[in-house]
């Protein structure tokens, strides 16, 4: 089997779209499996660069079939918006698959999001109030609108006519104006159409692929740490980005996965509220924000920065099945005198190599690191892994000791050139 996942292995944000975008040059199939536009892949290659949300990252070749899965939610409306931009940028020809069980946002989703948030206050959980909780909710109380419903006019129309009165009832309760029904049907049922195309059974696809020995690539949104089960909850998104997730949430046989690459960023980055131990609150967090450009490519919102931490890799590592890792932005930390990674925690004046389950208990753990020499070079250029400088060989053989896992990749800069393999993946 052929069969790769890819998976954050942090807070999101690893650089998960340039490595899918790199793997995708040798992949038959790019399967999205959960999230939605909430999400921002970067890819960059040619020169320029492209920011996806939902659309998978095998878009930019017209060989691959790209695949929106049924553990993924849509927003017909930005998705179509998504399409139109990369065609204006010259990306006509592709492969689209939309999954007949993915769920559909619709403007509600959206406006509750963004009420849902303004109560919680001093809580919020840092949402990009995209309307992807509340889908996924609807999902889970069974008043959802599939794609399958979506995209026939008489089921969409009667699965509006059930599940907005419900939704206005919550609006209004907010003092949000409620919708109007025939408004949003006749703007949406125009989406359905263009999108009815692209529409299928993907599990069905993704079966037949299987049988043929494809290539296939499976990329998820945001990492493992927002994972809704094993992330630090609530600060978490609505869905599992863990490989884990990955045959429920594509309709595929858990015995089809077969490799799970984690990417990281050779430090840490997290958005939103929560726990952050190795958090660097001084001039250098901002230093190696700015070298990292650490700001989200769909809000552009400042990220959090802290160090590597090895016990929040342990833990995706755990909780994902992960067995390689593809280690990104190693650039951005050349030029520091000094380098630090986080081997265990002190909660309580106790060592613990774990992630308590009580964000209360994980607020008061303190970072215990080792500390290593930098390297002043530049490796934006270099081409593999003999080329790099003593000291930063150290770092990555420091990560792999500390997480028991092999380095397959390692990224020196954003564009695809920029990256070299050290085990292939497809092999």
């Amino acid at each position: 089997m052929n069969n790769v996942v890819v998976v954050g292995s942090q807070w999101g944000d690893e650089g998960k779209g340039k490595i899918t975008d790199f793997l995708a040059c040798s992949a038959d199939v790019v399967v999205r499996s959960q999230g939605g536009n909430n999400a921002g892949h970067t890819i960059s290659f040619g020169g320029k660069k492209f920011a996806l949300q939902s659309i998978p990252s095998g878009i930019f070749n017209p060989n691959i079939k790209n695949v929106m899965a049924n553990g993924m939610v849509i927003n017909p409306k930005a998705m179509l918006e998504e399409l139109k931009g990369l065609e204006e940028r010259g990306i006509t020809k592709y492969q689209i698959f939309i999954s007949n069980r993915a769920h559909i946002i619709m403007p509600y989703h959206i406006l509750l999001d963004g009420a849902y948030e303004s109560l919680k206050k001093d809580n919020k959980i840092g949402t990009t109030k995209k309307g992807i909780g509340p889908c996924y909710a609807d999902k889970a109380n069974r008043i959802g609108i599939r794609v399958a419903d979506f995209i026939n006019e008489d089921s969409f129309k009667k699965c509006l006519e059930n599940t907005l009165p419900i939704k206005n009832r919550e609006l209004e309760s907010l003092g949000i104006a409620p919708l109007n029904l025939m408004d949003i049907f006749n703007e949406y049922k125009e989406y359905a159409k263009k999108i009815k195309p692209y529409v299928c059974d993907t599990s069905i696809l993704l079966e037949e692929e299987i049988e043929k020995n494809s290539k296939i690539l499976f990329e998820g949104a945001q990492g493992c740490m927002l994972c809704l089960d094993h992330g630090t909850y609530p600060y978490v998104t609505s869905s599992s980005p863990t490989a884990s997730s990955v045959p429920l949430n594509c309709g595929i046989a858990p015995s089809y996965i077969n490799k799970v690459l984690g990417v990281a960023k050779a430090y840490n980055t997290r958005v939103g509220e929560g726990p952050f131990p190795t958090e660097i609150h001084d001039e250098l967090g901002s230093y190696i924000r700015e070298r990292g450009h650490e700001y989200g490519t769909v809000t552009k919102r400042p990220r959090r920065v802290g160090w590597f931490d090895s016990v929040v890799l342990n833990h995706t590592r755990r909780v994902s099945g992960i067995n390689y890792l593809a280690i990104m932005l190693f650039d951005v930390l050349s030029g520091l005198d000094k380098v630090k990674i986080c081997r265990a925690y002190e909660l309580d004046g106790k060592e613990i190599n774990y992630i308590p389950a009580s964000l209360d208990e994980y607020a008061r753990c303190k970072p215990i690191y080792i500390e290593l020499d930098g390297w002043k070079e530049d490796i934006t250029n270099v081409h593999s892994y003999d080329e790099l400088p003593q000291n930063a060989k150290n770092y990555l053989k420091k990560i792999e000791e500390l997480t028991k896992t092999k380095i397959a990749m390692i990224s020196v800069g954003p564009d695809r050139m920029q990256t070299m393999v050290l085990h292939d993946m497809f092999e």
